[in-house]
């Protein structure tokens, strides 16, 4: 964790804190309140992580640290210091999308998008750890993130998809 500090013109306490977000080094000044989620959308304008409840229970502000997955609403920018953070915008590294983002998007797993990003990061660190879950194992490793909307299965069918699995009527 940093311990460079400033105060600022109110006196308050500024911290340096250098973090990778999609492949790039941010180095910023943070207060030692701000939230990772906050610093991702207010700092550096990568408005994909959503701000749901802000209480770590829904899990729309999911991103990966250090290719685990986390709620960014939970944990402080000092914590990311000198941390590796994917948010929705760094998971694709092409201009085309990520089979993820593909399969979400054919399988109808998008109704009103609001959970869709950290889904599909929670979906992306499930399959970076086992590339070929079951429908019990997918459902296990997005259990932290809600939706509303789709019910959840199209979800699933999307990520076994994702993983090149056949895909059964559930």
């Amino acid at each position: 964790m940093s311990e460079k500090f400033l105060l600022d013109d109110n006196g308050i306490k500024r911290f340096l804190v250098t973090i990778n977000v999609n492949g790039i080094d941010y180095t910023k000044m943070v207060k030692a309140n701000t939230l990772l989620a906050s610093f991702l959308r207010d700092d550096l304008d990568l408005t994909g992580t959503k701000r749901g409840c802000e209480l770590g229970d829904c899990g729309s502000c999911t991103v990966l640290v250090d290719g685990k997955p986390m709620n960014s609403c939970l944990i402080l920018a000092l914590e990311a210091d000198h941390k590796k953070i994917v948010t929705i915008e760094g998971v694709s590294t092409t201009d085309d999308l990520d089979i993820v983002q593909e399969k979400f998007l054919e399988f109808g797993a998008i109704q009103c998008g609001y959970c869709s990003p950290g889904m599909i990061m929670s979906a992306k660190a499930l399959l970076m750890r086992n590339p070929h879950p079951t429908y019990e194992e997918i459902a296990d490793g997005i259990a932290g993130n809600l939706c509303r909307c789709s019910g959840y299965i199209n979800i699933i069918r999307a990520i076994l998809s994702a993983s090149g699995q056949e895909v059964e009527n559930y």
